[in-house]
């Protein structure tokens, strides 16, 4: 067995590695330029920070759709995923359900347009036959915008000269010489967003009108409207309201309890840290855990067992 699949194995039930002073975690982010890729230093940093017994060293991936995969096959203890790919692996679409558990939440991605200020695209129509930069090939949200254009009627082949890079910072340098009209991304701190917004001309962002979320959210109801608080991001002086989910930390659902139980605690505890450390660290909240689920068996039991011992209840308004 490879060194980097003992690492990934680390702390799973039936392992002879238990909670001890030397557990190592690998944790799959995303390529270089990605929005996975700080958040997950940052909760490595937290983690290892608030928990002695735990070292979490975070690795380049192509990001959610490769994660999820690596976990189940034991090459990651944990990894980064978008709510798209995350339900549609727990839940088994298209394919076998997988034995993944939610051990705590990121941020909330609403999906987002970003054009260049002086573009003229005020819609999402006005972006159709024009390229557009989707993100990087195993990006969580590609898999959102498939959803959301098609709860609008749309397909990001058929009706955009869609773009799929290998790296998340190659897509500023092409909407800079009119390569690409468009970024789409999401979630809070997204860095090619804040890059674009901290322009001379600033940037803009195109989402979803009140009709066309309407329709996506009566298509897939697993979606959510979310709101992007006024200055998330530089120059952003009104609340953006569009469609996504909440992106998680994911384990096997094997990962010892007592393993899950302490990385959610190291979470709880290390709130205030997180949010320093990368924007996008606000919402990584331990209360956040059963809204960021589709489904309360989805989290990880240890998790789930520390929640009621902190006294961290599910609200009543949850769709967990």
């Amino acid at each position: 067995m490879s060194a980097g699949l003992l690492a990934g194995c680390a702390g799973l039930k039936g392992t002879s590695m238990k909670m001890s002073s030397s557990t190592r975690l690998s944790l799959g982010t995303s390529p270089p330029g990605g929005g996975f890729t700080p958040y997950g230093d940052a909760f490595a940093a937290t983690v290892n920070e608030f928990d002695p017994a735990v070292t979490i060293n975070p690795e380049f991936t192509k990001g959610s759709t490769e994660n999820i995969p690596l976990i189940e096959a034991g090459k990651l203890s944990l990894g980064l995923a978008g709510g798209e790919p995350t339900f549609e692996a727990l839940a088994g679409i298209g394919r076998a359900p997988a034995p993944l558990r939610i051990i705590s939440p990121m941020y909330s991605s609403a999906g987002m347009f970003i054009v260049p200020g002086a573009s003229s695209v005020r819609s999402i129509s006005d972006l159709k036959g024009k390229p557009v930069v989707f993100g990087a090939v195993g990006s969580g949200l590609v898999v959102l915008a498939r959803y959301v254009l098609n709860g609008m009627g749309l397909d990001m082949q058929r009706d955009f000269d869609a773009i799929l890079l290998e790296r998340d910072d190659e897509a500023l340098g092409m909407l800079a010489d009119g390569r690409a009209a468009a970024l789409w991304g999401g979630g809070i701190g997204w860095p090619a967003f804040e890059d674009l917004s901290k322009t001379a001309d600033g940037a803009r962002f195109v989402v979803p009108n009140g009709a066309e979320s309407a329709a996506i959210l009566g298509k897939y109801t697993f979606l959510k409207q979310l709101t992007v608080p006024v200055g998330t991001y530089s120059g952003q002086t009104v609340p953006i309201v569009s469609i996504g989910s909440w992106s998680v930390v994911l384990a096997h659902a094997e990962l010892d309890d007592d393993i899950a139980y302490n990385l959610a605690k190291a979470v709880h505890r290390g709130e205030a840290s997180m949010a320093q450390r990368v924007a996008s660290g606000r919402e990584s909240l331990s209360a956040n855990t059963w809204i960021a689920a589709p489904k309360v068996e989805y989290i990880h039991a240890g998790v789930r067992r520390y929640l009621r011992d902190a006294g961290i209840v599910a609200p009543t308004h949850s769709t967990a």
